[in-house]
């Protein structure tokens, strides 16, 4: 069979523009209701039935920093209907046949992350919140989620289309590692049986699949589009315009070529010269299409000012911890193109930068402050980064052929445009708002591009940090910050300057919360122990340590699993084993008494016994202060207690003997697991 094969080659700067013409609020008008979440509400609005379904992994929060929030709105704003099901029980069907069959398809997301990452910390531990749920309670989803929903969907009614997004669906596209289960994973679309994956930023291609499918086109009609990925049956023969990337045995038997993928794939990622790609998977074809294309400003202003009631569904009785930091938020751009190996925005988001315009932006800050509950200050003015604000290529010639993968890296590219000017009116605009106290930046700012405009910096530390400003320097040694894709540590030593002198200037006390990456690839303990150094010298104590999670896609996860750099096929140092993990965590918290005895171990490991004593830069004393002793010893008594061991029958004392008791979905527990991750 051959299928159909795009010939649109988009022109330099072309945007998609679909949603440009939906109704906005306009005049920041609130939604009085959220979507229906059960048959009583849908009645109430006077329906009979609901076009889409749309499973979703969080807690429902109609507001324009959640995916089921935007997409559930532009679709009844292109005249849909839609019914929400928020973390079902995934154990039965129930909560799919909740609204009947939907009339033309269910759209299935995990959430705003991967399930896996949302379960599970670096050291492979269960979390003990999910920001995302009620009460921040776990256990409200499964493990791997876009499996089991879209599972059941297929057994409530079969038939109806079944379309994937969301993050984990587009991180997990094509054959990937899994760090929780240590291999390489087939491509989710054969173990979720969808009939399409919507990868990357959803709304225009949603609204495209609803009006086609109500049109009376049938799901295979869609693998025409822009953003989606599709797998083919046996019989079937992928596009003859397509570029052939390892396949899945290959990844799975050779770490070269998964590396050898990875670069290849990666290399695909701009829309307007993306080829499309193609995996084999054994005698099966996974059918990858090039990216949609960024939404236009005016498409941008349309999402965001359809009437959101920007709060949780009220069925809600506790309060939802990711709702509670970003309600007072106002998203201004999307996309990054810093390309860092470790970050999944790049890959989701896109490189391009999308802008909202400023009276869209200023707009939602007056109906924020229009709301008796709002207490004054507006939390972030942001983004993925909160200064890349209408920041463009100045070439759209050249941008419509580039393949670099960062342009601020391995320095800032001389065609882009680095213009604060935008940024800054906005700034200035935002906290002159009637009934705005406080415009606060909470989203990570890019140093090197921050410093190019010393305007900025001044705007930024005299009105828009609120005693500490977050920033990410990620490492001070140089092989680790260039496989991060990161600039150099004396960039953060001249920003960090720079925002000393301009907060003496405004007579503030200000302080600088810098965030840092533990066992990132090409990190080792010598390299961690000169960050332990720079950390004691600057007086800098992180209260958090980032571990490095190999997630999905990501460049660094390639590094993490093959050993080797995908675009130099150089090898990388890899901390792989906990004890290395854990020992590299413990130097970024050398202050602390509870990790003195593992510093100690590195150190001596490395062979740095002159960090250990009274000296300046000693990171511990010679003698263990009586607080490690302590703590040794509680570890010690948890050890011989059995609490670090697993108990087979899970509190349910000899029940498990007489049969299998069947998980509750309240549990906190392992979740829904699928055969062979067991």
């Amino acid at each position: 069979m051959q299928l159909p094969i795009l010939t649109d080659r988009p022109l330099p700067g072309q945007t998609a523009d679909a949603l440009a013409s939906l109704p906005c609020a306009g005049g920041g008008h609130r939604a009085e209701h959220p979507l229906p979440m059960s048959v009583d509400e849908m009645h109430r609005r006077g329906w009979d039935a609901v076009d889409v379904v749309f499973v979703t992994g969080d807690a429902y929060i109609d507001h324009p920093s959640f995916a089921m929030a935007i997409l559930g709105r532009v679709l009844e704003a292109a005249g849909f209907r839609v019914g929400i099901v928020s973390q079902p029980d995934w154990q039965r069907c129930d909560d799919w046949r909740r609204f009947g069959p939907p009339r033309l398809f269910f759209a299935i997301s995990a959430g705003n992350m991967d399930s896996m990452i949302n379960h599970y910390t670096a050291n492979r531990k269960v979390r003990n919140q999910d920001a995302y749920s009620p009460g921040g309670r776990i256990g409200l989803r499964p493990d791997r989620a876009t499996l089991a929903y879209c599972q059941r969907a297929r057994e409530a009614y079969k038939g109806v289309p079944v379309i994937a997004g969301g993050v984990e669906a587009s991180l997990r596209r094509l054959a990937h590692y899994d760090y929780w289960s240590d291999k390489v994973r087939r491509s989710i679309l054969l173990d979720c049986k969808a009939d399409l994956l919507v990868y990357g930023m959803g709304e225009d291609s949603i609204v495209e699949i609803a009006r086609r499918l109500d049109a009376g086109q049938t799901v295979a009609s869609l693998r025409d589009m822009r953003g989606v990925a599709y797998a083919l049956g046996a019989s079937q023969s992928p596009p003859d315009d397509a570029l052939v990337i390892p396949s899945f045995e290959q990844l799975r038997d050779d770490k070269l070529q998964f590396a050898e993928a990875t670069r290849m794939i990666h290399n695909e990622t701009n829309p307007y010269n993306a080829r499309r790609l193609v995996q084999w998977h054994d005698r099966q074809a996974i059918v990858v299409n090039p990216p949609a294309l960024p939404v236009s400003q005016a498409a941008m202003d349309s999402i965001y000012g359809l009437p959101y009631t920007r709060r949780p569904h009220p069925c809600y009785t506790e309060p939802i911890p990711a709702f509670e930091m970003i309600k007072d938020s106002v998203t201004i751009m999307r996309g990054c193109f810093g390309g860092c190996t470790f970050c999944s925005i790049t890959t989701h988001q896109g490189r391009i930068i999308q802008s909202r315009s400023q009276d869209s932006i200023l707009t939602e800050i007056r109906e924020m402050a229009a709301d008796p509950e709002f207490k004054g200050v507006v939390s972030d003015i942001g983004g993925p980064t909160a200064n890349m604000y209408e920041m463009k290529c100045t070439r759209p010639e050249v941008e419509a052929v580039c393949r670099r993968q960062s342009c601020v890296h391995p320095k800032i590219c001389k065609l882009l445009g680095t213009d604060h000017g935008p940024l800054i009116q906005l700034m200035q605009q935002a906290r002159e708002t009637p009934g705005v106290n406080k415009v606060l930046v909470a989203s990570g700012i890019r140093m090197d591009l921050a410093r190019r405009s010393p305007e900025y910096m001044q705007e930024l530390v005299q009105h828009h940090v609120g005693g500490h400003l977050k920033v990410a320097p990620e490492h001070t040694d140089a092989e680790v910050l260039n496989k991060m894709r990161k600039p150099g540590v004396d960039d953060f030593e001249a920003f960090a300057e720079v925002f000393r002198d301009e907060s003496q200037k405004a007579g503030k006390k200000q302080f600088l919360v810098p965030y840092f990456i533990a066992s990132h690839p090409g990190s080792d303990l010598n390299a961690m122990i000169d960050l332990a150094v720079f950390l004691k010298r600057n007086g800098y104590r992180p209260d958090q340590v980032q571990d490095f999670i190999p997630a999905p896609f990501d460049v660094a996860t390639a590094m993490y699993y093959t050993g080797l750099d995908p675009f130099t096929k150089q090898p990388v140092t890899i901390a792989r084993n906990l004890s290395d993990r854990k020992l590299q965590r413990a130097l970024m918290q050398f202050f602390k008494p509870e990790n003195y005895f593992e510093v100690r171990r590195a150190l001596e490991q490395a062979g740095r016994q002159d960090l250990i004593g009274r000296g300046c830069d000693c990171l511990i004393p010679e003698k263990p202060p009586r607080e490690a002793l302590e703590a040794r010893r509680r570890d010690a008594n948890r050890r011989f207690r059995g609490e670090y061991v697993h108990n087979p029958t899970d509190g349910q004392g000899d029940k498990k003997k007489k049969g299998k008791r069947k998980q509750s979905r309240h549990e906190p527990g392992k979740g829904y697991r699928p055969k062979g991750d067991r």
